[in-house]
């Protein structure tokens, strides 16, 4: 019975990995290529924001502090 299972699990492990293989239209890539789409769609609020939580949180966290303390500065 478990000797069934093994080629189960590899057929849909296959079937899920083919799903994500799609040609995208030369007319949709449009849509995907939009700032919305990424990842961090505003990297410099979000650069802000991290300042401000490093800044408040008096930890070194932020990727471009040099230590300090809970001040802001530098």
């Amino acid at each position: 019975m478990k000797t069934y299972l093994l080629p189960k699990l590899l057929l849909i492990a296959v079937c899920i990995g083919l799903m994500g293989c799609v040609n995208v239209s030369p007319w949709e890539r449009g849509n995907l290529a939009k700032p919305s789409m990424e990842i961090d769609p505003n990297p410099l609020q979000s650069e802000f924001q991290s300042h401000n939580y490093s800044s408040r949180e008096a930890a070194p966290s932020h990727k471009s502090s040099s230590g300090g303390g809970g001040c802001g500065c530098y």
